[in-house]
């Protein structure tokens, strides 16, 4: 680099910090504003670091990796209801054998050493019992290497940050960053981290182990008031550091949706994935969807290929595209209709792994930054609901480019003054319209046998939280995520006509039944001369460990020699009776928002008798996180 471009670069970046400083002198003479004062204190220190701070790297356009996916395994969606032992023969058909993802009905299914990842997820695609089956794909980090960088924290009076300060540092709220890890000793990072999980090497080790983590971490959360390094967004939020990379920062779909489902089970409300095309991933979709539905939200990085992506448009997760110091999409930034918001990517001033601090750019940033701003709103107002501040992180949201939402923009530039501002005067207002729900098949009348798909259409003003299917009044299975379809075991109603409802809820409780379907069962009959068998029994979902959320669903599968049509399934939590139905499956929604449904350990407990009156018992133990 020559020398007059240097000395270009230099007062650029004397200028962007000259603003910035003095943006945060004035918070310094409102009173009420310790906490900028604080922060000024920070970056008028920054100067020598500046000068001998890393230069941008990473992961972007040119690197020579191909992007893979992962050897011997495969990921898939049964549809709800469909019963375990038949899960495992449609797997076992190619040799696969499944396990389930903590508490959501998303698996991953470990293959023989002979068999071809995508020749089985093509076929598994098309099965009638499953929602998709899709290869393990390797992912990038959305980092953007060789860029020029700033060299001042420009990008937070950009957004107003120092004046949602005044109303939010984030206290309260933990946003899990699903990265290479986190460098735990880093001073600006260490107090701010609480336990997290590597699903790289299924062990407890955070530790960063290739730089992009502590760079995405320190972006959202970095420590302040704390005299040291940086300014972030969410100063007083915590981290949870969940790593799913390797040491080249290539991450798979499997490793960010167990990542995606631990942060939800623990009851965590933001999460970050600073990865390319995470949209285009049907488990990933479904494990931020899982979060989703538990509370939370989930942003990723919008990409840094530079031209319009086709990646699949989702309400399940929020990408950002990056925008530099004078509200432009940068060069590098992907766009596309998936794209939801936009926000600073290009020099952000962070952390980085050994304790140091560097300028870095990429979506991976503008991600992290709309994470904090989204843990401001949530600290601003706790009461509000996920889909109330995703909606008011878009309403508030500068509008760039096009008038309304864009390809390039989305529905604009986070501005966090405006979003914590709103989120903190919302006033709430009960949510009292009931979802749509309608049957679309089977069709009424028709003749069904052995495995039913029953597929369900269902809308709502805010959003469908689950659909139950009922058969002649008992929950065979309950759903969480669109599209809606479940598998039903005919064989467990007796021979003729049964009645089928699907009931539809939303986050407010509001629900609504569609109109009855029914239909003619015809299975064959099954003669015992003496039952003197018990059935088994086994309670699906949830397993033993955490469980989060306002709801929590609960699948009982049961068989027995004489015939599912036999069996009587009754459910029970810490001893009281909760369910009963007919069948082979039995669902439950269990309801743990209410005060007398203490956090800390349950039981769940389930009872299968059979016509001959024989019975056999399962229990669970659970822990509620709230």
């Amino acid at each position: 680099m020559n020398a007059d471009k240097r000395e270009e670069q230099a007062g650029v970046a004397a200028r962007l910090a000259e603003r910035f400083i003095s943006n945060i002198r004035a918070k310094v003479a409102s009173s009420s504003c310790r906490f900028a004062g604080a922060i000024l204190a920070v970056l008028l220190g920054l100067g020598p670091v500046i000068s001998s701070a890393e230069p941008p790297e990473g992961r972007g356009p040119g690197m020579n990796k191909p992007v893979g996916w992962a050897k011997g395994r495969i990921l898939v969606m049964p549809r709800a209801g469909l019963p375990e032992k038949e899960l495992a023969k449609v797997l076992g058909e190619h040799g696969g054998k499944g396990r389930k993802i903590g508490q959501s009905d998303l698996y991953i299914v470990d293959l023989p050493g002979n068999a071809s990842e995508k020749a089985v997820a093509a076929r598994l695609a098309h099965h009638p019992a499953l929602k998709f089956a899709e290869i393990d794909q390797e992912v990038e980090p959305a980092l953007i290497p060789n860029d020029p960088y700033y060299g001042s924290a420009w990008h937070l009076p950009k957004i107003g940050a120092p004046s949602a300060w005044d109303s939010s540092l984030g206290s309260g709220v933990t946003i899990a960053i699903l990265d290479s890890g986190v460098d735990s000793t880093h001073p600006d990072l260490a107090t701010e981290l609480v336990p997290g999980w590597n699903f790289y090497e299924n062990n407890s080790n955070t530790s960063d182990v290739y730089g992009h983590g502590t760079k995405v971490a320190g972006a959202a959360g970095a420590a302040g008031n704390n005299a040291l390094g940086v300014a972030s967004v969410a100063a007083r939020a915590k981290i949870m550091p969940i790593r799913v990379s390797g040491s080249d920062g290539y991450a798979t779909w499997s490793a960010i949706s167990q990542g995606l489902i631990y942060a939800a089970d623990r009851g965590v409300r933001v999460a970050n994935a600073s990865f390319l095309g995470l949209t285009d991933s049907a488990s990933t979709r479904s494990a931020a969807q899982y979060l989703k539905n538990k509370g939370g939200l989930v942003i990723v990085s919008g990409g840094n290929t530079g031209v319009q992506q086709n990646y699949a448009a989702t309400t399940s997760m929020i990408p950002v595209s990056a925008t530099d110091g004078n509200d432009v999409r940068t060069s590098w930034s992907s766009y596309g209709n998936y794209i939801a918001l936009a926000a600073p990517g290009a020099g952000i001033w962070s952390t980085t792994k050994g304790g140091g601090y560097g300028a870095v750019s990429g979506t991976s940033f503008s991600s992290p930054v709309t994470a904090g701003v989204v843990a401001l709103m949530m600290a601003a107002k706790p009461t509000l609901s996920n889909t109330q501040i995703e909606s008011l992180l878009y309403s508030t949201a500068v509008d760039l480019g096009t008038p309304g939402r864009d390809p390039y923009y989305g529905y604009g530039r986070v501005n966090a003054a405006r979003a914590v501002q709103a989120a903190a005067g919302t006033t709430l207002t009960a949510d009292t319209q009931a979802p749509a729900v309608s049957i679309t098949s089977p069709a009424g009348g028709s003749s069904v046998t052995g495995l039913v798909g029953v597929n369900v259409a269902a809308s709502d003003n805010v959003g469908v939280t689950r659909v139950e299917l009922r058969v002649n009044n008992t929950t065979v299975a309950v759903d969480t995520t669109a599209p809606f379809a479940f598998t039903w075991d005919s064989a467990g109603v007796a021979n003729g006509m049964a009645n089928l409802t699907a009931y539809a809820f939303d986050a407010a409780g509001n629900s609504k039944a569609s109109t009855t379907v029914s239909v003619n069962v015809a299975n064959g009959t099954t003669t015992v001369a003496r039952d003197t068998t018990a059935p088994q029994v086994k309670i699906v979902n949830p397993v033993t460990g955490n469980v989060s959320g306002s709801n929590v669903a609960i699948s009982v599968n049961a068989s027995d020699d004489s015939g599912a049509s036999g069996i009587t399934c009754t459910l029970y939590i810490d001893g009281v009776l909760k369910a009963t139905g007919k069948g082979s499956t039995l669902g439950y929604s269990w309801n743990t928002r209410p005060s007398n449904v203490r956090a800390g350990a349950h039981t769940i407990w389930t009872v299968a008798r059979d016509a001959a009156g024989n019975t056999a018992s399962a229990s669970v133990n659970v822990t509620v996180i709230k």
